[in-house]
């Protein structure tokens, strides 16, 4: 599924609501930690490509059926998103100081994505991550997501 993007800093609330559809649809309930989370990459992604390009960008999202049909598989099903735009320059995470109101979004995905990365080609980039569903139903304990080891550590060490 995909969705086109304007350069506009209203588009941000445009694709959570999409993507809140989209998870509705595929049986996650907004109170679910995978939409949670996602929702909020889903800001962060979107909110860089419109700031930092300036140009249209596409949002995609891959959900592996529906979570009604999949039954026990849903429960460790993989979710990806991916955004894509015109531009060429790569992510560059920052480091910042503790005013600022910007610039953590690359680190919070880091946080919060199993695995994330991006990738060029001839007509810009896209950045993507994805979200592991690790059923833990059988000890009591919550469904959980994210935290794998990204392609921001990688920058990192690659900036020092």
């Amino acid at each position: 599924m995909q969705l086109e993007i304007r350069p506009d800093p209203a588009e941000v609330g445009r694709a959570r609501r999409w993507v809140r559809s989209r998870l509705a649809g595929w049986g996650a309930g907004d109170d679910e930690p995978v939409a949670e989370t996602l929702v909020l990459l889903v800001s962060e992604l979107v909110t860089n490509a419109v700031v930092h390009t300036g140009r249209p960008a596409v949002l995609r999202l891959s959900l592996p059926g529906a979570a009604a049909d999949l039954g026990d598989a849903a429960a460790t099903a993989t979710v990806r998103l991916e955004v894509a735009d015109a531009s060429t320059r790569a992510p560059v995470p920052r480091c910042v100081g503790g005013e600022a109101t910007g610039g953590r979004g690359l680190a919070l995905v880091d946080c919060l994505a199993d695995r994330w990365g991006w990738s060029s080609d001839s007509a810009g980039k896209s950045i993507w991550c994805e979200l592991d569903r690790c059923d833990a139903a059988g000890e009591g304990a919550a469904v959980a997501y994210g935290g794998g080891r990204s392609a921001y550590e990688d920058l990192a060490y690659e900036a020092v």
